[in-house]
C-alpha cells in the first residue's frame, strides 16, 4: 500500500498536468454561397470554402460570445495553405493557439474565405469577370458568420486584416465599410500606390496569354497582371479572358491604366477620409526587405498623417513572408484583443 501511495500521486501530478496544458481551438470547414459572386465571367464558383476558427472555450461556454476577425489571404494563396493542410509559411490555427498560449491574445473567432480564382486571386474587388468580392466579405460573409456562430453581432467586435493581397483587400474594404468593421490591420499589404507603368516587365507575357488555360504556366508576375486586370479592368465583351490589358500589341492604354489606378487605395484615399475617422484602430506594418511594399505603406502614415487620422506602422526586419507567423502571433491578434469590444451589446 505504502509503495502504491506514491505512484498515485505521480498520475494525479500528471493528469494535472495534461489538464493545464493550453487545449487548442476547433477548426471547421464550411461552405458560404455568394449570391455577389454568381454568374462571375470567370466561371469561379459562387460557393466559396470558408475556414472558421473556434476559441478553446467555444465548445463548453455555451453563453459566451465572441468577436471576429476576419482574415484575407494573399495573391495565389487559398485556404488549404493559410489552415495548415498544406506546408506554407504560416499555420493560421497554431499561430492562434500559440498566441493564446502566450496570454496576450484574448479567444475570439477568426475566418478566412478562400479567394483563390481561376486567376489565382480576387483582388478582393468589384468586377463582372471576378464577381463583387466587397459584398461577399463586408456582407454575406459576415451575415453567415453572424447567423451560425455566437458572435458579437456589431462593427465594434469585428476585424478586418489580410496579408498582401489581403492587405489590399482589408483597406479597401475596411475603408469603405466602418459600419461593419471598427479596426483594420495590414500585413505587407500590395497594390497600395497607383503605376504610371501598371504591369512593367510583365506586361508582354502578358499580352501573349489568349486563353485561360495559359494562365496556369504563367509566372508569377504575369499571373498578378491578368489578375489585375480581371479585377479592375473587366470587359464582359472580350471573351475568352473578359478583360482589358493597360497595352494592346504593345501600345499603351491610358484609359485603362486610368481604372487601374482608380483602385489604389492611396489614389483614392482622400474620398474616404471620413469612413477612414470612423474606424476604431489603424495599424499596418511591412518587412525592411519588402522594399516596394515598406515604401508605400511609408506613404500611407504621410497620408493619414495629414488628415490627423490616429494609426500605427512599423517596418521590421524582414522579407514579404519569412515573418508573417510571427507578426500575427505577437503584433495582429494582440492589437485585436485591445481594439476589439469583447462584450456582447444588448438587442
Amino acid at each position: 500500500m505504502m509503495r502504491t501511495l506514491p505512484f498515485i500521486a505521480l498520475l494525479c501530478a500528471a493528469a494535472a498536468s495534461v489538464s493545464a496544458q493550453p487545449q487548442p481551438g476547433k477548426v471547421e470547414r464550411v461552405v458560404v454561397h455568394g449570391k455577389a459572386l454568381e454568374g462571375n465571367l470567370e466561371g469561379d464558383s459562387p460557393d466559396r470554402d470558408v475556414a472558421v476558427y473556434l476559441p478553446p472555450s467555444y465548445g463548453a461556454a455555451r453563453n459566451q460570445r465572441y468577436p471576429v476577425v476576419y482574415m484575407l489571404h494573399g495573391f495565389t494563396d487559398d485556404v488549404d495553405h493559410w489552415w495548415g493542410v498544406k506546408p506554407h509559411f504560416v499555420s493560421l490555427p497554431a499561430v492562434i493557439d500559440k498566441a493564446l498560449a502566450g496570454g496576450k491574445t484574448r479567444e475570439m473567432i477568426v475566418v478566412m474565405p478562400n479567394a483563390f480564382t481561376r486567376y489565382q486571386g480576387s483582388m478582393y474587388s468589384t468586377s463582372v469577370t471576378t464577381g463583387d468580392w466587397e459584398n461577399f466579405v463586408a456582407s454575406e460573409l459576415v451575415a453567415y458568420i453572424d447567423s451560425h456562430y455566437r458572435t458579437i453581432p456589431g462593427a465594434a467586435s469585428r476585424g478586418l486584416a489580410g496579408h498582401s493581397m489581403g492587405g489590399y483587400g482589408a483597406i479597401r474594404i475596411g475603408m469603405k465599410h466602418p459600419e461593419v468593421f471598427s479596426s483594420v490591420y495590414l500585413l505587407s499589404p500590395c497594390c497600395m500606390a497607383a503605376s504610371m507603368q501598371p504591369g512593367g516587365m510583365a506586361m508582354p507575357q502578358a499580352e501573349a496569354i489568349r486563353n485561360p488555360a495559359e494562365v496556369d504556366k504563367a509566372n508569377f508576375f504575369v499571373k498578378a497582371t491578368l489578375a489585375s486586370a480581371a479585377a479592375w479592368s473587366p470587359n464582359p465583351k472580350n471573351p475568352p479572358l473578359y478583360f482589358d490589358l493597360p497595352s494592346k500589341n504593345g501600345e499603351f492604354q491610358p484609359a485603362i491604366a486610368a481604372k487601374w489606378a482608380a483602385n489604389a487605395p492611396l489614389a483614392i484615399l482622400d474620398q474616404y477620409i471620413p469612413n477612414l475617422k470612423r474606424l476604431h484602430a489603424i495599424t499596418f506594418d511591412a518587412g525592411a526587405q519588402d522594399a516596394a511594399i515598406a515604401s508605400t505603406i511609408k506613404l500611407l502614415d504621410g497620408a493619414l498623417n495629414a488628415y490627423e487620422i490616429r494609426h500605427a506602422f512599423e517596418i521590421y526586419e524582414g522579407t514579404h513572408i519569412n515573418r508573417i507567423a510571427e507578426r500575427i502571433e505577437t503584433k495582429t491578434l494582440p492589437f485585436f484583443s485591445a481594439n476589439l469590444s469583447f462584450t456582447p451589446t444588448k438587442r
